[in-house]
């Protein structure tokens, strides 16, 4: 009797330990995907070369705050979708790499991050790349532009892209999907029922007809590699590279002889 009764002590509080986690994961996804810093409107971007500010403002109301590297003579421009964490402030200092390569750049916040504002939704943030596209294409033909996707970046970059015909597309430590990331993190969870974000860069991949080049570390702890070759090994387009950094990790690409030596050609 004393057994059993301890035996059901431990099932009821695994049970509850179970409830907990399938809240956390459906309540709190947000919080658990999303790492924004937000910033004052006030806030002055402060990066080595010259930019102009522009706000974009979406059918719902949202203002979308983002940064135009302009350069002239050009070699053409890189639109950049960055990772989850952070804001403009970092990220734009960092798409300076591609200024230095003779690129310009626009990076731009998602909602919710520097001072970017309005309602987070799956299907939000797909459309919003819309409005940074076409922002693209009043100053440079398709022909000129790089879709750049960055971690979460690339499931947005792999979207826009397969809605037009850019030059090409470049994903640095992409995943399949958010679905995949999180069953390899809590197989033991229906994650399937509890996500609302589950961002199937799978479906977009192949719908893209311009060459596509993946970048990733080996030893990425964040996304890891076989994410990034799962989703290579889905494109059916013969136009595809996967570009392989033994003992990269996520954040450290750009100090790899395999990243350097390649990227300018990539590009």
């Amino acid at each position: 009797m004393r057994n059993k009764k301890k035996l059901f002590v431990i099932l009821f509080v695994l049970l509850n330990i179970y409830g907990l986690l399938c809240g956390v994961i459906y309540f709190f996804q947000e919080n658990l995907i999303f790492l924004p810093t937000v910033l004052t409107q006030e806030h002055i971007y402060e990066m080595d070369n010259s930019f102009e500010e522009i706000t974009l403002e979406s059918n719902d109301g949202a203002q979308l705050n983002g940064l135009h590297f302009k350069l002239e003579n050009a070699k053409g421009v890189v639109l950049y979708f960055h990772g989850n964490a952070g804001n403009i402030q970092r990220w734009g200092q960092l798409t300076e790499f591609f200024v230095g390569k003779e690129y310009s750049v626009i990076v731009m916040d998602y909602r919710g991050y520097g001072k970017s504002t309005g309602k987070k939704s799956m299907e939000a943030l797909y459309n919003d790349t819309e409005l940074w596209y076409d922002y693209a294409k009043q100053f440079y033909k398709e022909s000129e532009i790089t879709v750049y996707g960055r971690s979460l970046g690339t499931t947005f970059a792999t979207y826009i892209s397969s809605k037009h015909q850019p030059k090409k597309l470049l994903l640095e430590s992409p995943f399949y999907s958010i679905e995949e990331v999180a069953k390899s993190r809590f197989p033991f969870l229906p994650i399937k029922a509890l996500l609302h974000y589950k961002f199937p860069t799978y479906q977009y991949i192949n719908e893209v007809s311009c060459p596509i080049t993946i970048y990733h570390g080996t030893n990425d702890k964040v996304i890891k590699y076989q994410q990034g070759k799962k989703l290579f090994e889905s494109i059916e387009n013969s136009s595809k590279k996967m570009i392989s950094i033994p003992e990269g990790g996520h954040n450290d690409l750009v100090n790899f002889k395999e990243y350097l030596s390649t990227i300018e050609e990539e590009l």
